[in-house]
């Protein structure tokens, strides 16, 4: 399926808001395929926020109005002077739902054109209406017409009946209206959600990827999120409610050390599987509560990864049950791309394919130009992946169907108008 694109020299702008970091990216779409250039970035740690929620208001709108603006100054002389607007915004795997629907339409041996797509795509959007949920992605990903199966881009051929499968994600309103408040409150509009493992996917994957079946696991601080894809979009997405702070956690208690210690530990000597020198190599472990000049304790390295292997053997685990129950075998694919800020512990990639019995590689943003080194690696897949969802695949957003469609009855007409302004 052919996407719109968003129009060149358009100023796009993406907010991701996570467990342990803030960011903003602000880029210009730069040819009529929609490719961008960076041209401002802002981060800091995150406030406020735990697995994707918001937990404290004051301090999660703090940190979304200093990482904006830290974006803005940078790109100062493309939004001449005017503050930003419109941010496409992710939405944790966690806070989300995925599921499919099969809708049809009757063309009556017309031709098919981009409208009786989009007439679909309303109607399966309209069957899962629900006024406790809203809608994040509307996604075709397989046509058949009079009944043929495997039909990849159906408009110009003819037939009596269009049935579309489709991909449709969801997220609680409730899980949504804090973050959407403390984005408002910055003075910002929503002009798009995505979801973060589905952004991270566009960002990292290649088209051979994208198109014979591929899995996305988006590791972050609270949540370890899933996206598989196959055929070019994305066909399922899932989440386990573990990341890189439950080992970060896990190494304070364990070896009685402050969070910031246990952290700078993991990142410093940590790995996800030993090795048969860990137990002569001794590490410094600074003890909880004790100043600056205070004793720390001499423990092997072993240690320390015996606390790392067994937690992010749990999240593998879990990840692999949550693949293994999706029901889509094949479609899955053999190869697994693993991003995001906790993916980049030393030996992970290893563990992975063991526990997964799947060929791992480490994805990093390859669509995004003008990043600066700092912010080019998988911790920042989402907010590129963000970027290329907004220039690339805005005929997606359910608003956006629903405003372009058509309605091919006057029934549907009538029910289009009320629920549009009622």
């Amino acid at each position: 399926m052919k996407h719109k694109k968003k129009p060149k020299g358009s100023v796009v702008a993406a907010l991701d808001i996570g467990s342990t970091k803030i960011a903003c990216f602000i880029a210009r779409i730069i040819d009529d395929e929609g490719n961008y250039n960076v041209l401002g970035v802002g981060h800091q740690a995150a406030l406020g926020i735990k697995s994707g929620r918001v937990v404290d208001m004051a301090a999660a709108e703090a940190a979304i109005r200093h990482t904006v603006h830290t974006a803005e100054n940078m790109a100062a002389d493309a939004l001449k002077g005017f503050p930003l607007r419109d941010v496409v915004v992710n939405v944790s795997g966690n806070l989300a739902n995925s599921f499919s629907y099969n809708v049809d339409v009757q063309v009556s041996g017309q031709e098919i054109t981009d409208n009786d797509v989009r007439r679909a795509l309303a109607k399966a959007q309209d069957e899962a209406y629900s006024d406790d949920t809203e809608l994040i992605h509307t996604i075709p990903i397989g046509y058949r017409i009079d009944g043929n199966d495997g039909i990849k881009e159906p408009r110009g051929m003819y037939g009596d009946v269009l049935e579309v499968n489709t991909h449709l994600v969801t997220s609680d309103v409730s899980s949504l209206r804090s973050m959407a408040s403390c984005v408002e409150s910055s003075h910002l509009d929503i002009e798009a959600l995505c979801l973060s493992s589905y952004a991270a996917g566009l960002a990292c994957l290649v088209e051979d990827e994208m198109d014979l079946g591929a899995t996305v696991i988006d590791m972050g601080g609270g949540t370890t999120s899933i996206s598989v894809f196959n055929g070019g979009n994305m066909i399922f997405s899932d989440a386990v409610l573990l990341g890189g702070q439950h080992v970060t956690t896990d190494i304070a208690k364990g070896l009685t050390t402050s969070i910031a210690s246990a952290e700078r530990l993991k990142n410093l000597y940590g790995h996800a599987m030993g090795g048969t020198t860990d137990g002569s190599e001794m590490i410094d472990v600074p003890q909880l509560g004790e100043d600056h000049q205070g004793q720390v304790n001499h423990v092997p390295r072993s240690l320390l990864i015996g606390i790392i292997q067994p937690r992010l053997e749990e999240i593998l685990e879990l990840v692999r049950a949550k693949m293994e129950m999706s029901g889509l075998g094949t479609h899955l694919g053999r190869r697994v791309v693993l991003t995001g800020g906790a993916s980049q512990l030393h030996g992970l990639r290893e563990l992975s394919q063991h526990v997964l019995n799947k060929q791992v590689r480490l994805g990093m943003p390859i669509r995004t130009s003008g990043l600066p080194d700092a912010v080019n690696g998988p911790a920042f897949s989402t907010t590129a992946g963000l970027l290329t969802y907004l220039s690339e695949r805005s005929d997606e957003m359910p608003a956006e169907i629903l405003a372009q469609v058509e309605p091919a009855s006057a029934w549907e007409r009538v029910k289009f108008w009320l629920r549009e302004n009622w």
